[in-house]
């Protein structure tokens, strides 16, 4: 896949959700659904994003095939641990709550 311009907006409703989008597209290939529960679009940053950049929560080349197939790619929040954790420990049946 080659790489693409890719503009990353932060949603204002949900903490730690994002869109990464092609930036010659910008927010037009999202769904109007989508956006509505998105919240306004800041835009957080530009980048050159290719297969081989790290990024901090997901895959480039999963951020790079939504773009591809859908136009846009939305990276969800990350699950709160305490929450996992203690859903874990509930079905447990050898641990005390």
């Amino acid at each position: 896949m080659k790489p693409v311009i890719c503009s990353i907006y932060r949603s204002s409703r949900k903490e730690g959700m994002y869109l990464y989008v092609a930036k010659t597209d910008g927010l037009k290939k999202v769904p109007e659904a989508l956006k509505e529960l998105f919240g306004t679009a800041k835009l957080a940053m530009t980048m050159l994003l290719g297969e081989d950049k790290k990024l901090a929560r997901v895959d480039a080349q999963d951020v790079l095939s939504g773009i591809a197939e859908k136009g846009f790619y939305l990276q969800m929040p990350p699950a709160d641990e305490f929450d996992e954790m203690t859903e874990l420990a509930r079905k447990n049946t050898k641990l005390p709550l």
